[in-house]
């Protein structure tokens, strides 16, 4: 989690959502991301997208068997449909998000029966730390509402 909050930290320096996610293999680390929806101009660029994408580039296989996943937030849906369907193992999120939340905030999208693949999660390693970064960006990026 620690290499997932320093590609956070990246991704705030570049005025993204401070979101960092790895794929971790067999003990070694085969994809990273980092938030990239401005840069790119596209809504899919999301962290845990973008290391999927790099670990299957690294393994040569769209599917990602035993493989965990690192993410300092919460996966929206998209996310949490792209790690059910690379067949990731587990997933580990630092921090929840109560706005688009998929695991646990706003949906239980993991526990669906209809899915063909289980995904065991995780929550809290490093939550206090990703939290702090996420609040920190949004704090900075809100403009004080003055009356006249």
């Amino acid at each position: 989690m620690t290499c997932a909050l320093k590609l956070a930290k990246e991704a705030y320096l570049k005025n993204e959502v401070p979101v960092g996610a790895i794929v971790v293999l067999d003990g070694k680390i085969i994809g990273r991301g980092f938030n990239r929806v401005v840069e790119l101009n596209s809504v899919i660029e999301h962290a845990e997208i973008i290391a999927i994408k790099e670990a299957s580039q690294k393994v040569n296989n769209y599917r990602l068997l035993n493989a965990s996943l690192y993410s300092t937030l919460e996966p929206c849906h998209m996310c949490a449909k792209a790690i059910i369907d690379a067949r990731i193992k587990n997933l580990v999120f630092a921090t929840p998000e109560p706005k688009t939340g998929a695991i646990v905030s706003v949906d239980n999208f993991f526990e669906k029966k209809f899915h063909n693949h289980r995904v065991d999660y995780s929550q809290g390693m490093m939550g206090e730390q990703s939290s702090e970064l996420l609040k920190s960006f949004f704090r900075e990026r809100r403009v004080p509402y003055i009356r006249s």
